[in-house]
This record gives C-alpha cells, structure tokens and sequence, in this order.
C-alpha cells in the first residue's frame, strides 16, 4: 500500500535509486539501500495508476571530476557515466512509467538536488530545467523518496519546496549515508523549517 495519495497535479521524485548507491556491491552503497525496491515500486505504480508525472533521476558523472576524492573532491568515484554502477538497480520498475529522467553531474558539477547543480567549490545554482517541466505539467505537488536521506533526497526536496512546489518525502522510502542521531536531527530540522511534509518520520 502506498504512504501517500498521488494525482494528476502531484509529481514522484525517485532520486538515484543506482547500483552504486543501492547494491550492495556498489562504490558508494548506502546501508540497505536494496531494501527500498520494493515499496518504491509500490510508489511508482500507485504514482502511474493515478496518471501522476514520475521522474527518476541519476548521477552520471565522467571518469574524472573535482567531484571525486582522486581529483581533490570528497566522494569516492561512483556513477560514473555509462557503467554498471550508474544503472538503476534492477527490480526498479521506472523504464515504461518515468515521465522523465534527469541526469545529474554530467559535466562534471555537483549534483546533489534534481532541480539544481553547481560547479565544484561554485556558489552560483545551475538549473536542471525540472522545475519548467513540472510547472509546464501543471504539479503542484512533489514526493520525494530514494537514496540518500541527508544528501540528495534532502536537496531535492528542499529545492522543491524553494521553487514552489508543496513538497512530501517518504521517509521509510528513503536510507542515508549516515544514520546518526545528529543528522537525522539535521535533516528532520530543515525539513520542518522549509514546510516540507515527512510522512513516517521518526519520532
């Protein structure tokens, strides 16, 4: 059963649901991160059956960016642009729904929200062009799942919210890179102080 009711003018934002992140065997893989195919594909078709806009995205990045710790970043290399470790996880069921598929860090930026980027150490916000895309569909409406809570999740729903767009985030959809009692205090916090509903948050 899905955690939330969708519409017509209410978006699905499934963020880097990828092997690197997902699989176990991945570069970068965020603890049971495998464990959040199933119900978000519960999302994806309750989403679908509700004629509801589905966007899935992805980092892709090439072999070397200041992005990576080898070229004075601070993540390992992950995602990297046309590898196994940037393909969707498989049992991911996006292919026939996703309405579109944004691709983050393609040249090399910081792409942590689905609605923005930026040049590595930059200041200044890159579009994405989803924000367009989702006002030209008539959302209203975005929910926020996938990998990971404190880092890309948590910039894509606060980006949502910056432009617009009444946001949600599923969180038993969502795992974080760390799962300490300090961040998710930290992202709890933002959340709250940015509007953004947190459907079961912890208490």
């Amino acid at each position: 059963m899905s955690a939330t009711e969708y519409d017509a003018s209410t978006a699905l934002i499934v963020v880097d649901m990828q092997n690197d992140f997902a699989h176990p065997d991945g570069s970068l893989f965020v603890e049971c991160g495998d464990q959040l195919v199933e119900p978000i594909n519960i999302e994806i078709a309750t989403a679908a059956q509700a004629r509801s806009v589905i966007v899935v995205t992805q980092d892709w990045h090439p072999g070397t960016t200041p992005h990576f710790i080898d070229d004075g970043g601070v993540w390992p290399t992950h995602c990297v642009a046309g590898t196994w470790g940037a393909d969707l996880i498989d049992g991911l069921d996006p292919d026939s729904r996703a309405s579109a598929v944004i691709r983050k860090g393609t040249n090399g930026e910081d792409g942590y929200s689905a609605f923005s980027m930026r040049e590595p150490g930059g200041i200044v916000d890159i579009p994405t062009g989803l924000a367009g895309l989702l006002r030209e569909r008539g959302i209203e409406r975005v929910v926020v799942c996938g990998i990971a809570t404190d880092v890309c999740v948590s910039a894509t729903a606060l980006s949502a919210t910056k432009a617009g767009f009444n946001t949600t985030v599923l969180w038993d959809s969502t795992r974080p890179v760390s799962a300490d009692n300090a961040t998710i205090t930290r992202v709890l916090s933002e959340f709250a102080d940015a509007l953004v509903t947190v459907i079961g948050a912890p208490a």
